[in-house]
C-alpha cells in the first residue's frame, strides 16, 4: 500500500506536524555501530577502565574497525565481527554479507597520550575529579509527557515499528525478510501540544526475491502496523506506505556502506530535540558525547517525571580535561509548573546531579558491558531493557 504524492502539501487541521525515522539491526549503519559497541563491550567485560573509541565501516562482505584502544585485555576483535554479524542474521552468501566467509580487517592503535592525560589527571584530589571530560562539546537530554516512556510519540512508534519488523523476522512470522528495514512515522499535534493522530507512516522491508509486493504489502499491514500501532492512532486520512519503492531484495552493506555514528538522531529524540554531533557506539563513558547525553537524558526524565515539567531539554557543555560541567541549562518551552522559570529548573538540575564524569560512569554503573543492546532501536526511552538512566 503506497499514497501517492503529487507535490509536498501540509495536512489541515493540525498545529504541528513532526517525523520521526527508525531502523532494524540490519540497516548497515546500525550494524557497523552494533560492532563497535560489541568491542567497547567485549573490553569492558575483562577490563572496566579500558579506554576505548573505535569506529566500523560495512560495505558489501567485508568489515573495517579502526579507532583507538588502550586496555591490557586481549580481545579476538574479528570473532566479535564475526558473532555480530551472524546474529544479526546476516548468514547466507545470498544477502552479500556472510557472517561465516566476510573479509574482517582490524586497525586499531593506542589512544592519544595527550588525550589519556587530560582524562585521567587529578584536577583537586577528589576522586570524583579524577576523570575530566573524554572531550569538548555539549550534550542534550529530552523528555516530554507524550508517552510513558517520556519520549516523542514519533520516534517511539517509529522504533517499535523497527523492532516489530524485526522480531517478525527473527520468529518466522515473516520468513521471507531479510534484515534491512526501515520505519517512519509522522503525527499531527493539537495547540496545545498533544498528539492528535498519525499522518503518515512507512515501513520498508527487505526481502527475498520472488515474494510479490502485494503479499507483502498485505502482511506488513497485518504483522506489524497493525500489531503497533494504536488504532485511535489512524485517521481516514492516514497514508500509509508499505515498501514503497517496490521490490527491496538487496540491502545492508551490499546496497549501502553503512558506518559508526550515522544514526545519531534515530538514536536520540527522532529530531525532536537539540544533538551535541558526537555519536555514541564505540566509545567508553569517560567520553561524555556519551556518558554526558544519558546524565542529561536521565536529569530530563527527572523533571517530566516529577511534573516539573511537560516538556524539556537539558544541556551540558563539557570541556576536555574538567571534569566540572562548563554550562547547565534547561529549557522548559513555556511547560514548567508551579511557577518555575528555566532558570530554576536549570539550578535545580546543577544541585541535584552530579554531572562530572566519574560521578556519572558511577551512577549509572557504566563501567560494565552493556552497550550493545542500545546501538539499535534507541539509547534512550527503552522499555523493552533495563537502563539506569531510565529508571524513575
Amino acid at each position: 500500500m503506497s499514497t501517492p504524492a503529487h507535490g509536498a502539501h501540509r495536512p489541515s487541521g493540525y498545529a504541528r506536524i513532526a517525523t520521526s525515522e527508525s531502523v532494524t539491526e540490519g540497516h548497515p549503519d546500525k550494524l557497523c555501530d552494533q560492532v563497535s559497541d560489541a568491542v567497547l563491550d567485549a573490553y569492558l567485560a575483562v577490563d572496566d577502565v579500558a579506554r576505548v573509541a573505535c569506529e566500523t565501516v560495512a560495505a558489501g562482505n567485508a568489515i573495517w574497525i579502526h579507532g583507538e584502544i588502550t586496555s591490557n585485555a586481549t580481545v579476538d576483535i574479528e570473532a566479535v565481527v564475526r558473532a555480530v554479524v551472524r546474529d544479526i542474521g546476516y548468514t547466507d552468501p545470498d544477502f552479500g554479507l556472510d557472517a561465516a566467509t566476510c573479509a574482517v580487517h582490524v586497525g586499531i592503535r593506542p589512544q592519544s597520550p595527550d588525550i589519556a592525560a587530560a582524562v585521567g589527571q587529578d584536577q583537586a584530589g577528589d576522586p570524583l575529579d579524577a576523570v575530566g571530560a573524554g572531550d569538548q562539546g555539549l550534550m542534550f537530554g529530552f523528555a516530554c509527557d507524550e508517552t510513558p516512556t517520556f519520549m516523542p510519540l514519533p520516534i517511539d512508534l517509529a522504533h517499535r515499528l523497527a523492532r516489530r519488523l524485526a522480531a517478525v523476522r527473527r520468529d518466522g512470522t515473516l520468513p521471507y525478510l531479510r534484515p534491512d528495514g526501515k520505519t517512519q512515522v509522522t503525527v499531527g499535534y493539537h495547540a496545545d501540544g498533544r498528539p492528535a493522530g498519525i499522518v503518515a507512516l512507512v515501513v520498508s522491508a527487505q526481502h527475498h526475491p520472488g515474494i510479490s509486493l502485494e503479499r507483502i504489502r498485505a502482511d506488513l499491514r497485518r504483522e506489524v502496523v497493525d500489531a503497533v500501532i494504536p488504532a485511535a492512532l489512524l485517521r481516514p486520512e492516514t497514508a500509509i506506505h508499505l515498501n514503497p519503492s517496490g521490490s527491496f531484495t538487496v540491502g545492508g552493506p551490499t546496497g549501502d556502506t553503512g558506518l559508526t555514528g550515522r544514526k545519531i538522531i534515530v538514536d536520540t529524540y527522532g529530531g525532536a530535540a537539540h544533538h551535541g554531533g558526537g555519536a555514541f557506539s564505540g566509545k567508553d563513558p569517560t567520553k561524555v558525547d556519551r556518558s554526558g547525553a544519558y546524565a542529561a537524558r536521565q536529569a530530563a526524565r527527572w523533571l517530566v517525571a516529577t511534573g516539573l515539567a511537560r516538556r524539556c531539554e537539558v544541556s551540558v557543555a563539557y570541556a576536555i580535561g574538567v571534569a566540572t560541567p562548563l554550562a547547565v541549562n534547561v529549557a522548559s518551552f513555556g511547560t514548567a509548573t508551579m511557577g518555575r522559570t528555566d532558570a530554576d529548573l536549570s539550578a535545580l538540575v546543577a544541585g541535584t546531579f552530579d554531572l562530572r564524569p566519574a560521578a556519572i560512569i558511577d551512577r549509572l554503573g557504566l563501567r560494565r558491558p552493556i552497550y550493545r543492546q542500545v546501538a539499535a532501536y534507541g539509547h534512550v526511552g527503552r522499555d523493552d531493557i533495563d537502563l539506569p538512566w531510565e529508571r524513575a
